[in-house]
């Protein structure tokens, strides 16, 4: 894989903006208004996974971890500081069942005629087992996963599954989410007339138990939720008591759309994932409770994300869902979600962001690359490792305007509040939008495009010139394009497209490969020994990017 950086003069660029929409000029204050404190760790994005379809994507052991899986996760983990967060859990998960007895294989589903959206689930500590070996492959993560609260009057079998996952994964377990969105279990016939008031005392019993098994410690929150989508508030819940609670988490999940009754206009609409005006409102519902928590000292976790839930639609699969992902990332480090996991599920849920070519033969290559992966990678990249305070710039009043093809943020150091990058969002596909930056801002920028043909495109999608093969690899050349910019200089963002523009000379993007397993090595599971040999080997090639260029 070669690197790339091209250089060019402002004469240049306004040369091509002639031709393009009106230039429109950036006003991006240079530190973040002195109300906004709120900043996001270097690990804002994670991955969420369903776990009845966790051992056909990361393995059904230990000794058969993918190679497009590895893949997947290092392109991510090489582009953060922390590590990558992941979530495994879900509907399926909260109604599945922990056995210890289970050391062969990770999980089997007992019900073949489950509802494909809450698929349970029998699993073992291989689960803990593949985690660990996908850990050693790729690198550092912290780990999720998810504790049922169905059975409000029996938590042994959670207690086993916290000791266990404990024991297992030590300080790589971030947190144990309590419960999935126990606001439908009623709706669902989970529970009968559940309500908040039947929750609490449920939740205290259950940590209760955690903590007597050994699976809590006193003092040490490691608890997350509640996990509500769509009919509680998380300030109704905290003020009936769940403040009082050990919680290292506050957790919410959202879908802007559904298909849980099928197709419809509404959940095929892909206009409304094209206008920037619809994201604020998307991630505001719970805006009391998280101001709650933020005065409590606990972060807000959006645990589960995508564009349109029970498998999403023929929408779900297309460039546009790229640019939206990004932009709800944005938004959410913006108005205080602390960090984002894109959810992905089993084989053929068309907002996948990544399927291999059947259930069975996730070891093979020819894997699917879902859009939504590309937003990863862009929001992997998008932070710095002192972490940022991100501000939306509300770029010709995309915020309220619904008109608007544009949309924009400024991206602040959060150890010195000094102005370190931009994001800009074309969505007009008629032609490039040039993005004009003040004079005396920066000697210089870097860019890096996140695009496709059109905003339907299914395949043709590349961030900073790059691709996704069939086992997981960038694939193509790393284009970054520095402009000189002392003097002011115009960014020219394709449309569709969207930009992350570079300001501070301090902050190095990733250069390099950080595809971990190449395709000579055929398909299958490697070895430790052959995995850090490439490793070693994409360490040095990387190493001598810099004098190449």
């Amino acid at each position: 894989m070669r690197v790339s950086k091209s250089l060019l003069c402002v004469a240049a660029l306004s040369t091509v903006a002639l031709a393009a929409l009106p230039t429109i000029r950036v006003q991006a204050p240079r530190t973040p208004p002195a109300n906004v404190t709120h900043s996001v760790q270097d690990n804002f994005i994670g991955i969420s996974y369903e776990l009845s379809s966790f051992d056909t994507l990361w393995g059904t052991n230990a000794d058969k971890i993918p190679v497009p899986m590895q893949n997947y996760l290092h392109n991510l983990v090489a582009r953060l500081s922390k590590p990558l967060r992941i979530r495994v859990g879900g509907n399926g998960m909260d109604g599945s069942t922990y056995h210890r007895s289970y050391k062969d294989s990770m999980l089997e589903l007992p019900d073949p005629d489950a509802y494909f959206n809450d698929i349970p689930a029998n699993f073992g500590p291989v689960l803990f087992d593949v985690m660990n070996a996908m850990y050693d492959k790729v690198g550092p993560m912290q780990f999720m996963i998810g504790l049922s609260m169905r059975n409000g009057h029996d938590f042994t079998n959670i207690v086993e599954l916290g000791q266990d996952a404990v024991a297992a994964l030590g300080d790589r377990l971030d947190s144990m989410l309590l419960g999935n969105e126990p606001d439908l279990y009623a709706g669902h016939g989970e529970r009968d007339a559940y309500s908040i008031e039947d929750y609490i005392p449920e939740l205290g019993a259950a940590i209760e138990d955690l903590t007597e098994g050994g699976a809590l410690t006193a003092g040490i929150p490691k608890i997350g939720g509640p996990t509500i989508c769509c009919s509680w508030s998380l300030h109704d819940i905290l003020d009936a008591g769940m403040d009082k609670l050990p919680y290292n988490y506050y957790t919410l999940q959202r879908y802007p759309n559904h298909a849980c009754s099928g197709v419809n206009e509404r959940n095929t609409n892909l206009t409304h994932y094209q206008m920037h005006v619809n994201v604020g409102p998307y991630l505001s519902w719970n805006e009391p409770g998280m101001e709650r928590a933020r005065n409590l000292g606990v972060p807000v976790v959006m645990t589960e994300y995508n564009s349109v839930s029970c498998g999403g639609t023929n929408i779900s699969e297309t460039f546009t869902m790229s640019m939206w992902a990004v932009d709800v990332g944005l938004k959410a480090a913006a108005t205080g979600y602390s960090a984002v996991y894109l959810h992905t599920r089993e084989h053929g849920i068309q907002y996948n962001l990544f399927d291999p070519v059947t259930p069975e033969t996730s070891l093979d290559f020819g894997w699917r690359t879902g859009s939504p992966y590309y937003a990863a990678l862009f929001l992997a990249e998008v932070t710095s490792p002192e972490g940022n305070i991100v501000v939306d710039l509300d770029i010709n009043n995309s915020t309220t305007d619904a008109d608007a093809k544009v949309a924009g943020y400024a991206l602040y150091s959060a150890s010195d509040r000094t102005q370190e990058k931009l994001v800009f969002f074309n969505w007009d596909e008629s032609d490039i939008q040039p993005f004009r930056i003040a004079a005396n801002v920066t000697d210089k920028v870097e860019v890096r495009l996140l695009t496709a043909p059109s905003l339907v495109e299914t395949k043709e999608i590349t961030w900073a010139g790059q691709t996704i093969g069939d086992h997981g690899n960038l694939e193509g050349e790393q284009k970054t394009t520095e402009i000189f910019c002392q003097d002011g200089c115009i960014v020219n963002v394709p449309g569709p497209g969207a930009a992350l523009v570079i300001l501070n000379p301090n902050v190095v993007l990733f250069s390099g490969n950080s595809t971990l397993v190449g395709s000579y090595l055929g398909s299958g599971a490697l070895s430790g020994a052959q995995t850090a040999a490439w490793w070693w080997m994409g360490t040095v090639a990387v190493s001598l990017v810099p004098l190449l260029l």
